[in-house]
């Protein structure tokens, strides 16, 4: 993926496009070329790049600033493998939780998707593979001490991130998006 990005970046330098995936722009590159990676080597996750994902999943905008999440790093691959049927040897799993008892208008659940999705995209851009899962937070809820979450706190989406097969990418390994006049509708 690194590979990628440094193409890219030369690419945008050069105004070359590619199948119309890209903009020019690093950051919008990143976007469009990210998929939901299915196929993990067993490198393992450095402890620099899960650093810098974290960071930015703190990063991640919030209502009101609030910060209503709280992230649980799993890093043991038996535990992992109880969570999701295919974890490979250095993949590692953040649960993230977001607050239970919310008063001020503020939206706990939107908040750790935005943070998520900030935490999945920095993957990308360091050349991680990851991947969202929505159904296994049911596992971690009903066994919310084993897993160590936090008081107060709900589980709400669990965040993949594993070194990825470099034979695969964007083009190959993703599902067909739909097209915009599926999905977007313009007000006259």
């Amino acid at each position: 993926m690194k590979a990628i990005f440094s193409f890219l970046i030369i690419c945008a330098l050069a105004g070359v496009q590619l199948n119309g995936q890209t903009s020019g722009n690093v950051i919008t590159d990143a976007i469009l070329l990210g998929y939901s990676a299915k196929k993990y080597t067993t490198v393992p996750v450095t402890d620099q790049q899960l650093d810098i994902i974290l960071k930015c999943g703190i990063r991640a905008p919030s209502a009101n600033n609030k910060q209503p999440w709280k992230f649980t790093v799993i890093r043991d691959e038996s535990t992992i493998t109880e969570i999701i049927n295919d974890a490979v040897r250095g993949n590692v799993l953040i649960v993230v939780s977001g607050l239970v008892s919310v008063k001020d208008g503020s939206t706990p659940l939107f908040d750790c998707g935005l943070a998520t999705e900030s935490m999945f995209v920095a993957a990308g851009g360091l050349g991680l593979g990851a991947r969202i899962y929505g159904s296994p937070v049911a596992k971690v809820t009903t066994n919310r001490d084993a897993y160590e979450i936090p008081a107060g706190y709900k589980p709400v989406m669990v965040l993949r991130l594993g070194n990825i097969d470099k034979g695969v990418d964007a083009v190959s390994g993703a599902s067909p998006r739909k097209a915009q006049a599926e999905v977007v509708n313009f007000k006259k």
